[in-house]
């Protein structure tokens, strides 16, 4: 005989809906509500289907209402940031005495090469590294 089919109750129901509502992992809620991970799925899937997005749809209601309430900045600018794409753009200006282009440096680069016995590598005898100095004109 097959085992009696699970069958959630209401108030299950809205634990379930709160739980994934908050981001409680689905192996936790199963675990509260006496079923298995499968179970949960099977009798629970509208609940853990559209808990989430109500859930943001409050959150997002509350913080429109912030954000529209006169004296709430941070709310408006977090509003605006997040849903009507504004940023705040950081505008850096380099020139030179008024104003004009800077002058470009010049940059001398001088590589020399060792070849003597002594700036060889003890190991495999090769010729040493390159050294390279640099100093503006």
């Amino acid at each position: 005989m097959a085992p009696p089919r699970y069958t959630p109750t209401e108030e299950q129901r809205r634990t379930v809906r709160t739980m994934a509502a908050y981001g409680i992992p689905q192996d936790a809620i199963a675990r509260v509500v006496r079923c298995s991970e499968p179970t949960l799925r099977r009798a629970y899937r509208f609940e853990l289907d559209t808990a989430v997005t109500e859930a943001n749809a409050r959150v997002a209601q509350c913080l429109f209402q912030q954000a529209t309430t006169p004296g709430n900045i941070a709310a408006t600018i977090f509003w605006l940031k997040a849903r009507a794409g504004w940023r705040e753009k950081q505008l850096v200006e380099v020139s030179g005495p008024n104003g004009a282009p800077p002058e470009p440096q010049k940059v001398v680069v001088v590589i020399r090469e060792f070849g003597g016995a002594e700036d060889n590598d003890p190991v495999e005898g090769k010729p040493g590294p390159r050294l390279i100095e640099g100093q503006r004109a």
